[in-house]
């Protein structure tokens, strides 16, 4: 059955809601604990999940070793004292009872097992290895976590407190209406889901899942959009005797090439820039182009992606088929310049969301 709703994430920059430098202070440090914390025990749980899955692989253990991966209060031939999830979760307690909420605990632990369970076929077969979580994990939290949600008094930001740590919103210029989202979760219109805290670059970040309606339109199933993404040109569509050339390699890769080049000049230049605090100012100017180049590709995948779906749209195309995309991005491991200057898996991904959201099938040949 076709669900009509879908899971949305939005990430939003706080500010720790204090004038006080000591209470701002002692709140950075609590984040960066729980952070480590989150980091460490993330491969914690998916090292135990893989051993406790590959117990039955373990040949040359005794035969009296039981090999049902069951609670044994539910199979008498189980090996575990407790259910696969609850397990873990006794593990995380030993190791950080009293350092963190365990709350928190909960939330990762149920998120890195359904990521475990969907992957776990790929690692028996050795065609993905074991992921390995990094030290700028988000932290998963539930909505109980979050309480005193309010305005502030200019009336365009929102304070909460997380933990009992006080946060306030900084929403800026606010081009994709995350003000309107946060309105709806403070009246009640929308629910707050299981979401993250994210610490990144000095900065703190609030990703916010909530569960939207997905659009609807007036699409014909018998209606089928064959897309081809190239280096060429970006995107080419045709449903039926309709066809649509969105975007060109000049706009994409010419420009991007060109920030690519002053990337590389200035890197030659860089050890004659002014110091004064080390290879931070030397490479500013780097920085800034590393970001703008980001930010042309990511405008530049949005765009192309958005006009594939309203040409879908105003054709009624109910399926999007990409036409050997497979195949083209194994081309692309292979091909260096493809590899550094086309972006298929970051289009492929846009489209798929942005298809998604207007109730439109997507299909990867």
């Amino acid at each position: 059955m076709e669900k009509h709703t879908m899971i949305v994430t939005r990430k939003i920059q706080l500010l720790i809601d204090s004038e006080d430098p000591e209470v701002v202070k002692q709140a950075k440090g609590q984040l960066y604990q729980w952070q480590n914390i989150c980091f460490r025990a993330a491969n914690i749980i998916v090292s135990h999940q893989y051993v406790q899955e590959q117990v039955k692989d373990f040949f040359y253990l005794s035969e009296d070793i039981k090999l049902k991966l069951m609670d044994q209060k539910k199979d008498e031939k189980g090996m575990l004292q407790l259910s696969r999830e609850g397990s873990a979760y006794q593990v995380l307690s030993r190791h950080f009872k009293g350092q963190v909420p365990m709350s928190m605990m909960t939330c990762l632990n149920h998120v890195l097992l359904s990521h475990f369970d969907k992957e776990k076929g790929a690692y028996w077969k050795g065609e993905q290895s074991l992921r390995n979580y990094k030290k700028n994990l988000p932290m998963p939290f539930n909505a109980a976590a979050i309480t005193k949600f309010t305005k502030t008094e200019n009336g365009r930001d929102f304070r909460f407190n997380f933990f009992k740590i006080p946060f306030r919103t900084y929403l800026g210029k606010d081009k994709s209406n995350k003000r309107l989202f946060l309105e709806s979760i403070r009246t009640g219109d929308l629910k707050l889901l299981t979401s993250s805290l994210q610490l990144a670059k000095g900065k703190i970040f609030f990703l916010a899942a909530i569960k939207i309606d997905k659009e609807q339109h007036s699409l014909d199933p018998f209606i089928i959009a064959e897309v081809s993404l190239s280096i060429e040109h970006p995107v080419v569509v045709k449903i039926g005797k309709y066809q649509c050339v969105i975007g060109s390699k000049e706009e994409f890769l010419h420009r991007r090439l060109a920030i690519k080049a002053a990337i590389s000049r200035l890197q030659k230049g860089s050890s004659f820039n002014r110091g004064g605090h080390g290879r931070k100012r030397k490479m500013r100017s780097l920085d800034d182009y590393w970001a703008m180049e980001k930010r042309y590709v990511e405008h530049k995948l949005h765009v192309y992606s958005k006009m594939l779906i309203n040409f879908c749209l105003k054709h009624q195309a109910a399926t999007i088929l990409l036409v050997n995309q497979q195949a083209k991005e194994e081309l692309t491991k292979e091909e260096p310049f493809l590899l550094q200057n086309w972006s298929y898996f970051s289009l492929k991904e846009k489209i798929s969301y942005k298809a998604e959201k207007a109730g439109i099938q997507v299909i990867v040949e």
